[in-house]
């Protein structure tokens, strides 16, 4: 693909405060592909051979329980770093990424990552402010599971979307990725009958409208505060 101009990048957050000349350093080694949605960027359990920015698209983290049912457990968008096994002392991947959208993302072998950490303490702040970020989203998580209601951890969900890919429509505002309903139930620890049932109830009263692989909050008040109801 096109060489990237390191100008676009800087504003990044994988990139945020990395001096320019050490950015084009950086991205002299590496490699710029498109993924297809529906591609797989790297499988659970993999040897971890690169770490990627993702510059366009979204992709979503599964990973598979003993039983063999799938969990989503985050998204990532444009900007954000990612597969980079390392800041978490692992040489293998913990979880299957796969693209939701088109992307188009930058890699690296492995072996720059310490280089890069090395040159750039910057680069290396970037990444652990990012894993920070993922760890205290998932202690969230757990919290929900264990004390919420399925409509809250449902609502906080698509809270969650919208921050990440909501598009301004004329009449509220589109989740501008496609997500089914099972994926809400997988990243919800729910069923996919109990997400239907919720997202029927909550289109009967103006909430939200979903089809195949869209979801449009038409009232975003209304659903932040079904996201904040206490038990």
């Amino acid at each position: 693909m096109q060489k990237v101009n390191p100008l676009l990048l800087r504003d990044l957050k994988a990139f945020s405060g990395i001096e320019l000349p050490v950015l084009e350093t950086m991205l002299a080694t590496s490699k710029s592909a498109f993924y297809a949605k529906g591609e797989t960027f790297f499988r659970e359990g993999e040897v971890a051979a690169r770490f990627f920015v993702m510059l366009d698209g979204f992709l979503h983290v599964v990973r598979t329980t003993p039983a063999g049912e799938q969990v989503i457990m985050r998204h990532f968008g444009t900007g954000e770093i990612f597969g980079m096994a390392p800041a978490i002392g692992r040489d293998t991947y913990p979880a299957t990424s796969v693209a939701i959208s088109d992307c188009v993302a930058l890699s690296w072998p492995m072996k720059y990552w310490q280089e890069f950490c090395e040159i750039t303490p910057q680069f290396q702040k970037n990444a652990l402010s990012a894993v920070g970020e993922r760890l205290q989203g998932s202690q969230d998580r757990i919290v929900e599971m264990a004390t919420e209601r399925v409509e809250n951890r449902v609502a906080k969900a698509l809270v969650r979307l919208v921050e990440q890919a909501g598009k301004p429509t004329p009449q509220g505002t589109l989740i501008d990725v496609a997500v089914t309903r099972q994926d809400i139930a997988e990243m919800t620890g729910t069923t996919l009958h109990t997400v239907s049932r919720i997202f029927s109830a909550w289109s009967s009263k103006g909430i939200v409208e979903v089809g195949r692989k869209k979801i449009e909050v038409l009232s975003s008040s209304r659903l932040s505060d079904i996201a904040g109801e206490q038990v």
